[in-house]
């Protein structure tokens, strides 16, 4: 199969995300995602629709659709599977990175059980959501992933970036510890030089140089 692109978007056709994997312009890919709504019916079961040049395969995901589109030449039943691959994987990283307190143990097993989608869900963890995208998909082509990898994957990214996250707030906390120990210094050598009454001294403090 060659995918164009993987979105999710609402029941009304907005997209929150998408990513594409082959060389397009941004323009074919909005032309892409607005003919979408278009095209399917409500209330209509399918899981695809064809036009002249692609196919969009979906699956609804409580109020959004998982969308995934196609060249024509694809195996549909390689689509199928794809699509459903994309759709546990948005379940199971909603569920892992905005946790609901009501949700079943079961849940972070089968990701089908986890918390009700919704629009802030998606874009809150939008980047999250294209890393893992990009797991899956290479150039157009499907990886030969599973699920449990991709969370493993995702998990790793995501301990990396609490790593560094963690450091810059250290150093941080150095640099306002260092900058509350020099201004106690130049305190203290104002105090000790207005004791001595002296003017026209200078005194080094911390490295800089304080002239009263």
């Amino acid at each position: 199969m060659v995918l164009l692109a993987a979105a999710v978007c609402t029941k009304q056709g907005k997209a929150l995300l998408s990513r594409q994997f082959v060389e397009m312009t941004r323009a074919r890919v909005e032309g892409l995602l607005g003919a979408f709504p278009k095209l399917i019916g409500s209330g209509k079961q399918h899981t695809f629709v064809e036009t002249e040049s692609v196919r969009y395969v979906y699956q609804p995901l409580e109020r959004l659709y998982m969308l995934l589109v196609t060249t024509k030449t694809s195996n549909i039943l390689e689509d199928l599977e794809t699509l459903r691959l994309f759709s546990r994987v948005v379940r199971l990283l909603l569920l892992l990175f905005a946790p609901s307190p009501s949700t079943p143990n079961v849940s972070r097993v089968i990701p089908e059980y986890c918390q009700r989608l919704d629009e802030q869900d998606v874009l809150d963890n939008a980047f999250d959501l294209i890393f893992a995208f990009d797991e899956i998909v290479a150039l157009g082509y499907r990886e030969n992933v599973n699920l449990a990898q991709i969370r493993t994957f995702t998990e790793m990214d995501s301990h990396e970036e609490k790593v560094y996250e963690a450091m810059r707030k250290s150093q941080e906390k150095e640099a306002r510890d260092e900058m509350k120990r020099r201004a106690k210094e130049l305190q203290m050598a104002k105090k000790e030089a207005t004791k001595r009454g002296g003017r026209g001294h200078g005194y080094n403090v911390g490295g800089g140089f304080w002239f009263c």
